[in-house]
């Protein structure tokens, strides 16, 4: 009798056990780590009405884009190429960055930047920014119309668009192209005798007609580079201070809304470089004006993460997360950008703060 009653709690504790091992496996395989098994630049991630994710980006394929779909932000789906430029609308032959796309109307919304076909000064940067449509998130996009939204008398890149209140606003950066702008690390640099001139970007918002057919009123300058060093500021010329180029950029801009205040994110220094790294400004109205955090730069590099830049946001499949999907670059990637996706969050006071870049285990997204 007692032999039968040691083999069934024997029994008992190896299913005890098993349990135990099954679910801290379970455990195990809800854990990630950054970067995410995506090599992409600038990349955007769309949620879909019905809860999925797809990843839109820089690269992978030339003079288009591809697309990667997920449930969980974590394990990603290589949905193939979305967009070309042999599409017979297509007005861009080169140059094809920062892709976003958006959900409206039962359709599939592409923005996007390119070099224009149409250069009768056979300008080197004749950026502009572009529309396509689709049915479906993974495409096939085709240009609503055979040329961009707007052409304004400078080179643009980074289209991001928010909807509100019945509008929509059309977000980007005017390039550093033909652009000097005189300011005191630029007089520093020229004493130097390192650069004659420094280059600028610029972010400039415009309200968008809601077929995005055109413009609706005249650009706004929102965000430039600082005219004045100081510590807050430095960080925006290192590219510069550095000595790796006479530019300094802002671009890559975000806009989302926290109760009644716009926060914009945005990108600082070479995307090509170490450097590159993401600060925000915050405003009472989306179309400015904005003032930059003094807690700037939220996310730079770390260790043996460098170049985190151009970030989209996005939410947990509960929606009760806020991420930030941005690139960088590691030891183990070389020059190959790749995604990383960490938490971030609003403090008590309002400051805007990423959890990031990191590189160890954490929990997947909330479901």
């Amino acid at each position: 009798m007692g032999n039968r009653k040691n083999k069934k709690m024997k029994i008992v504790y190896n299913l005890i056990g098993v349990l135990m091992l099954s679910l801290s496996l379970g455990c195990m395989a809800q854990e990630f780590k950054n970067p995410i098994d995506v090599k992409l630049g600038d990349p955007y991630v769309l949620k879909t009405a019905q809860g999925k994710y797809y990843m839109y980006g820089t690269g992978g394929v030339k003079n288009g884009f591809k697309c990667y779909s997920s449930t969980d932000l974590v394990n990603w789906k290589d949905e193939g190429v979305i967009y070309t430029n042999k599409q017979e609308k297509a007005w861009g032959i080169s140059a094809f960055w920062a892709p976003e796309v958006y959900e409206k109307d039962n359709n599939f919304y592409l923005f996007y930047s390119a070099q224009w076909k149409e250069n009768p000064t056979n300008e080197l940067e004749n950026f502009k920014i572009g529309v396509a449509v689709s049915k479906s998130p993974t495409g096939p996009f085709i240009d609503v119309s055979g040329k961009p939204i707007f052409n304004p008398d400078y080179p643009i890149i980074d289209g991001n668009v928010f909807f509100e209140n019945n509008k929509v606003y059309l977000y980007y950066s005017r390039c550093c192209y033909k652009h000097p702008v005189e300011s005191e690390v630029a007089t520093w640099a020229k004493e130097k005798g390192w650069y004659k001139e420094i280059e600028e970007s610029w972010v400039y918002g415009v309200e968008l007609k809601k077929d995005f057919s055109g413009i609706i009123g005249e650009p706004v300058l929102l965000l430039k580079p600082p005219v004045k060093q100081n510590k807050e500021t430095e960080w925006e010329s290192r590219s510069v201070t550095s000595h790796e180029a006479n530019r300094r950029w802002t671009e890559g801009s975000t806009l989302l809304k926290n109760n009644a205040t716009y926060y914009m994110t945005y990108s600082a220094n070479n995307f090509d470089g170490e450097n590159y790294a993401v600060g925000y400004a915050t405003s009472k109205n989306p179309l400015g004006p904005f003032t930059k955090s003094v807690n700037n730069p939220i996310l730079q590099k770390k260790g043996d993460v460098t170049g985190t830049g151009h970030n989209s946001i996005t939410w947990s499949p509960d929606g009760k997360e806020m991420l930030c999907v941005y690139h960088g670059r590691t030891k183990e990637s070389g020059h190959q950008r790749v995604v990383f996706i960490d938490r971030m969050h609003f403090d008590d006071s309002g400051n805007l703060i990423v959890n990031g870049p990191t590189t160890n285990l954490q929990k997947y997204p909330s479901k």
